[in-house]
């Protein structure tokens, strides 16, 4: 199954900076409706007149740039809070006196705080604090004193935008540590995969070489002994490999997180990303494929398969890491148990699962071989059973007693598991281990 990278959009700053555009143009309408109701007050109501005219024009214009923080430049900002500062001094040029000092509002009212609060979605909190502050000393100026009413505003408005400003840095820091998650459990799932598809092939080669080439010594005997030289240093790669560096890492704050999903390559098109339904889309009788058929090849002299007497169904992907897992345990029984072992394959139809089972006769796996194989790098049950079954939402049970065999449990979902969602094999019984 390949990656292939895609952006999602996460970011939590979106909703704020649409909240923001919606929040300007309302206090935009409100401060206007506020002067045309007490325009008769007014000293130079032709100043405000002015003001207003430039304010609505201003908000107006300039909501693409709070759509993101890509469009809010520091420009922007500087000139926003430029002109709700110029509308603060205004005040005492349009309005009365007497109607200042009584505690009348200025001309752009709580629509400065819009231009605070865009400091805050863009920069933090220093932001944040920087703009308020600068809000509050031309609030005093304007008013001559720090009165009570002026001190709670610019207080409100102070304590309201750093918390908003703090919240967004947060955020900010959570979806790189998201991304980065992201990234490295993408690398991690990709290195399994390679590992299995590695395990199944070439190491298989590299160990029959070996053991052939030490059987019929001579010349033979060195080759075998390059391969066991080869498969021992492959095994380490595998085992201890590199994770990947991502090549499409982007700023969390412009709102774009890499996510590498899995789209299985399909030579029929009905599991691609092109379907209907997308790769993991409910697949129907037409879609599935008999497992009994992929599983007929395994049976042999000393492989007896026992299946139902109607198709077993399953979706392709799914059957297709179902017979790659049982023939990996398969081949361990042939290396592990010897050549002349017996093996029962076992298939069963539940109305939700399926479940196979592959036991042998050999003489079982020892207390604590199995930990100490992938302490080793010998992955075969890790990766190419339990990480196969993993990945198709499925689990894989090994249940061994010395002297009496090994027996190797797979259970599948018919249905198509959501690939995001985590699966987990179940805990060992009896004298199991991990393999």
């Amino acid at each position: 199954m390949p990656k292939r990278e895609r952006v999602m959009r996460m970011s939590v700053e979106q909703p704020l900076w649409r909240a923001l555009a919606g929040y300007r143009v309302l206090t935009m309408l409100y401060a206007i409706g506020l002067f045309v109701s007490t325009n008769d007050k007014f000293a130079r109501p032709w100043v405000a007149i002015a003001y207003y005219a430039v304010l609505a024009v201003w908000t107006l214009a300039t909501l693409p740039r709070v759509a993101n923080a890509a469009n809010c430049t520091k420009g922007f900002l500087a000139a926003d809070l430029t002109i709700a500062l110029a509308g603060i001094l205004l005040t005492r040029v349009a309005d009365a006196a007497e109607r200042i000092d009584g505690g009348g509002p200025t001309l752009p009212s709580i629509w400065t705080a819009g231009a605070v609060l865009a400091f805050a979605i863009k920069g933090g909190w220093r932001w944040a604090a920087f703009a308020s502050t600068l809000v509050a000393a031309v609030n005093i100026a304007e008013r001559g004193a720090p009165t009570r009413d002026t001190v709670h505003n610019v207080l409100l408005v102070c304590i309201a935008s750093i918390a908003i400003g703090y919240v967004v840095e947060v955020a900010r820091a959570s979806e790189r540590t998201l991304a980065r998650a992201l990234e490295i459990e993408a690398a991690t799932r990709e290195r399994e995969r390679l590992a299995r598809d590695i395990h199944d092939s070439v190491l298989q080669v590299l160990a029959m070489v070996q053991r052939r080439g030490t059987a019929l010594g001579g010349e033979a005997a060195e080759l075998g002994r390059l391969a066991g030289e080869q498969e021992i240093a492959l095994r380490t790669l595998v085992s201890g490999g590199l994770v990947s560096v991502s090549h499409v890492s982007e700023d969390a704050a412009q709102g774009a997180v890499v996510r590498a999903v899995e789209e299985p390559d399909d030579p029929d098109g009905q599991d691609g990303p092109d379907a209907p339904y997308g790769p993991y889309a409910p697949e129907g009788e037409a879609h599935a494929v008999d497992l009994r058929a992929l599983l007929a090849p395994y049976a042999g002299s000393r492989v007896t398969l026992s299946e139902p007497g109607a198709p077993v169904r399953l979706p392709p992907l799914t059957a297709r890491e179902l017979t790659a897992a049982v023939g990996a345990a398969l081949d361990n029984v042939r290396r592990h148990a010897g050549e002349s072992a017996r093996a029962w394959i076992l298939v069963e139809d539940e109305p939700d699962e399926v479940i196979v089972t592959v036991r042998d006769d050999g003489p079982g796996i020892p207390e604590g071989r199995l930990a100490q194989a992938e302490g080793e790098g010998r992955l075969g049950v890790a990766l190419s059973i339990r990480g196969r079954l993993r990945d198709i939402g499925g689990t894989a049970d090994l249940i061994s007693v010395p002297g009496q065999g090994t027996e190797v449990e797979l259970k599948v979902p018919k249905a198509p598991r959501n690939p995001k969602a985590p699966q987990h094999s179940k805990d060992v019984r009896g004298k199991a281990e991990k393999r």
